[in-house]
């Protein structure tokens, strides 16, 4: 089965937690603070694999959670980092976040990779807390926690050429003749429900890579027929090759045909219009398609475009259209698409940003006063609570961040109920 399109969910490894810990040595008073650090928690690296063809193997395992890193060690013994999770996928993979559609990684290249989800810090122990002021600080930190998040995974075919054109006007039968590839062939539409990728190579030993892709219908840029499934493949094409049945057995008329196909690429990506683009008038051994064919060079009013009359049932005419495609294909650079730009910087390294306020205050049902945001509950989730240093120093917090005043100009009162995250608490003036 072809896979493309697939929802996982990730999870960087939480921090390990960092150790409230004294020195107990024999003969040494006062041996101070002892506890270690929590080790870094593993990271999700997703890596390219060029062996893969199709994104089956995330239909069956749709969660990837990395280790945390371990604890912090009395005697000021650091804990072990994770061991980072890596995930393999196939080039032409698009990583895309689920909530925003903002895209995270494009991966086109073999042994290429980037941090998906990013593992947390380890926590510090109490070593890291001594003062002059404090010499045996009862603080230390839990680990921070992971990034977790739902992602689309996009798998974008990687071919030079491609194939575009109505069901069954041979587009598949064109790429069996040319390549060793086997496509399934049939007469009837959407014969090829998933991308087909061929080697193609001539006598002067010059070689691309062409795609036979699902065959377009009206609407197909809003979804109808394969739509978007057939789309998504044409993006990293460099050549468009346009298959048009010229011999008329469909009830269809090919400038008709041409019009509404290059209108469906118009409207799904603009870009896809400044790509080269072939016609291939297909079925040429058929009894009116030179009439069609003369018809359809009328209609288009344009002897810039090239067209190539071809029967590839009978295999006739291939050659000056295969030279033709290597031509192009040796003046015609890479286009990358306005999101692929756009995210850049994002393609290589990851780098995750807390967006919103650093928290937000909102009322419960019942009254209670609800504190919520990234930067809030990533420290809430740090804070030890079974020391009371730390219980004074996550308090010091949210004074420095202006919680108590924000809840105060909500009309907080002594006694009041505040809530962060599952746990309660009691607003004291």
């Amino acid at each position: 089965m072809f896979v493309d399109h697939v929802k996982v969910f990730v999870k960087g490894g939480d921090g390990g937690d960092g150790m409230v810990a004294f020195r107990r040595e024999k003969y040494i008073a006062y041996g101070g603070p002892a506890g270690g650090d929590g080790g870094k928690g593993a990271d999700v690296i997703f890596v390219v694999d060029e062996g893969l063809r199709t994104l089956m193997d995330f239909r069956y395992q749709r969660h990837f959670k990395a280790p945390r890193g371990e604890h912090g060690g009395s005697k000021n013994m650091h804990g072990r980092g994770g061991a980072n999770l890596v995930v393999k996928v196939p080039p032409g993979t698009v990583v895309k976040d689920a909530e925003t559609g903002t895209v995270i990684a494009d991966l086109v290249e073999d042994g290429q990779q980037a941090v998906i989800a990013r593992g947390g810090r380890g926590g510090r122990g109490n070593s890291r807390f001594a003062t002059p002021q404090n010499t045996a600080p009862e603080l230390s930190e839990k680990g921070e926690p992971g990034v977790s998040r739902d992602i689309i995974l996009e798998l974008k075919v990687l071919a030079d050429v491609g194939l575009v054109g109505f069901p069954s006007v041979g587009k598949s039968t064109l790429l069996s003749v040319v390549s060793a590839a086997k496509p399934k062939i049939a007469d009837y539409h959407f014969t090829t429900l998933v991308p087909n990728l061929g080697m193609v190579e001539t006598d002067d030993h010059r070689t691309f890579v062409m795609a036979d892709l699902p065959g377009l219908i009206e609407g197909a840029h809003e979804g109808i027929g394969l739509g978007h499934q057939f789309l998504r493949h044409i993006e990293r094409t460099r050549v468009i090759v346009h298959v048009i049945d010229m011999s008329g057995l469909e009830g269809r008329e090919p400038f008709e045909d041409y019009q509404t196909i290059n209108a469906e690429l118009e409207q799904y990506n603009m870009r896809l219009t400044e790509r080269p683009q072939i016609v291939v008038a297909n079925k040429m051994d058929m009894p009116d398609a030179e009439e069609n064919l003369a018809e359809f060079k009328k209609a288009l009013g344009d002897e810039d475009i090239q067209i190539f009359p071809i029967s590839a049932l009978t295999r006739t005419g291939l050659d000056p259209l295969l030279y033709a495609i290597l031509d192009l294909l040796e003046t015609t650079p890479e286009f990358p698409m306005l999101e692929e730009e756009e995210e850049e910087a994002n393609s290589v390294l990851y780098k995750h940003e807390a967006t919103g306020p650093d928290f937000v205050i909102s009322r419960d049902d019942d009254g209670a006063y609800v504190l919520s945001g990234y930067t809030l509950e990533r420290l809430f989730k740090m804070t030890d609570f079974n020391f009371d240093q730390s219980v004074r120093k996550f308090a010091r917090q949210m004074r420095g961040m202006g919680i108590d005043d924000a809840l105060r100009e909500r009309g907080a009162q002594d006694g009041d109920i505040v809530r962060i995250l599952n746990y309660e608490f009691e607003f004291l003036e």
